[in-house]
């Protein structure tokens, strides 16, 4: 999840163990002209690259009320880096990042917001930057469209021109994130007009579902004159089994110095996370998800989970966003699909009486590691459906961020391309 990542909520660390920090410079060049000073056709369609969840920088200015801990900022001049900062992530300090990171739910206007004196904006939207690597710094761990971005500038692309960044809050689902679609579609507009061609799409993990809502919302003309291709990464088409973890245990992804308990809660508060449970218009209505000593929680049985985790604001979060792509309506574009298999993949979760204050039994099935096979292949139904090919392409053996930096992965979107 296109990078909660959580694909979720999906684990908020994820990156920190699989990636490793490249450099590199953006620049910029005017558009081409052709004779007459008329803008004239690119050899190359232009790009848009959509992270997923946890999948771009968001930054932070503080002026609250009051701190969780003495050591915690109450008021800061500049905006500092939120995600992905590893000096807020660890024991005491994360306490600081959980309160400013976290979102309130409202039962009435069914919208999220910030705690009170925590303004978060993303960054970098229309360049690559805040895409390219989640930790601005460079020197560590967070390298994410960094491979791809880098391959389109040797293909000929340019940063920031023919090649530019969507990111998103990406703790909200599409309901709330208006003003993005608004800004992506004249970000499209902007740059198929410049090229005088339409645009390719590559999305990762979560960013496929706001891709596929958003080409949902668009007029079939409107995709025929702006959008060429969508060429989809590891997308959680029919949600992923990992995040039922999250909003019952938490999930810290193995990394001892913290504890999936602490982390719960501000997992829970992410719209995303519930987004991105398991849908039934796919998975199988009888399949335990979740098992205890005394209960099994299938697909059909969301609300009662909810409840016996506390959690209404999450049965709550979880019916304003299931409607948002339950259908799968087909995208109206051509599609590539490309899918990681052959990775063990979280599909259960076995409780002790403990539950659900305790680490599960994770039960195992095929995926890319955090999207399930059955998921990642949805993409077929809309063979037939729409008049544009689909195009799916298993990757065997692809991690799910690691497809990124897959050389069968950018070899691929070449010949889409080109």
């Amino acid at each position: 999840m296109g990078g909660r990542h959580r694909v979720t909520a999906f684990s908020l660390l994820t990156f920190v163990l699989l990636l490793w920090l490249f450099s590199g410079r953006s620049c910029g060049q005017p558009v081409r002209k052709c004779a007459g000073n008329k803008l004239c056709q690119s050899p190359r369609p232009p790009v848009v690259l959509v992270p997923g969840d946890l999948g771009n920088q968001l930054e932070a200015k503080l002026d609250k009320p009051s701190v969780v801990h003495y050591i915690c900022y109450k008021k800061t001049d500049t905006f500092f880096t939120l995600w992905l900062n590893l000096e807020q992530l660890v024991p005491v300090a994360i306490d600081c990042w959980m309160d400013n990171i976290r979102l309130i739910y409202n039962r009435t206007t069914h919208t999220t917001s910030s705690p009170p004196g925590v303004n978060i904006t993303v960054p970098g939207f229309g360049q690559t930057y805040s895409v390219e690597y989640l930790d601005p710094s460079k020197r560590s761990v967070g390298m994410y469209f960094f491979n791809i971005a880098q391959a389109l500038v040797d293909w000929g692309y340019t940063r920031g021109d023919d090649v530019r960044g969507a990111p998103y809050d990406w703790r909200k689902a599409p309901n709330e994130n208006k003003e993005y679609f608004l800004a992506l579609q004249q970000m499209i507009e902007e740059m198929a007009t410049n090229a005088g061609r339409p645009v390719v799409l590559i999305a990762h993990s979560m960013g496929n579902m706001y891709m596929l809502y958003f080409l949902n919302q668009q007029p079939q003309a409107w995709k025929d004159k702006y959008i060429k291709a969508f060429i989809a990464l590891g997308a959680p088409w029919a949600g992923v089994a990992k995040t039922l973890r999250v909003i019952t245990s938490g999930d810290n992804n193995g990394i001892p110095v913290i504890r999936p308990l602490k982390i719960r809660s501000q997992q829970r508060t992410a719209v995303s996370t519930s987004w991105l449970l398991p849908y039934s218009h796919t998975w199988p209505k009888d399949k335990v998800l979740i098992q205890t000593p005394t209960t099994n929680y299938t697909v059909m049985d969301y609300q009662r989970l909810y409840f016996d985790l506390d959690f209404k604001d999450g049965w709550l979060m979880r019916q304003d966003t299931e409607s948002l792509l339950f259908d799968l309506t087909p995208p109206g574009v051509a599609v590539h699909c490309l899918y990681g298999s052959g990775i063990p993949t979280s599909e259960a979760f076995q409780y002790t009486s403990k539950f659900p204050d305790v680490d599960p039994t994770v039960v195992m099935g095929d995926g890319d590691g955090t999207v399930n096979l059955l998921s990642a292949t949805q993409c077929k139904r809309w063979v037939g459906r729409q008049k544009q090919p689909v195009t799916l392409q298993e990757l065997p053996g692809n991690e799910h961020v690691n497809m990124l930096l897959n050389v069968s992965t950018v070899a691929y979107i070449k010949k889409v391309l080109f």
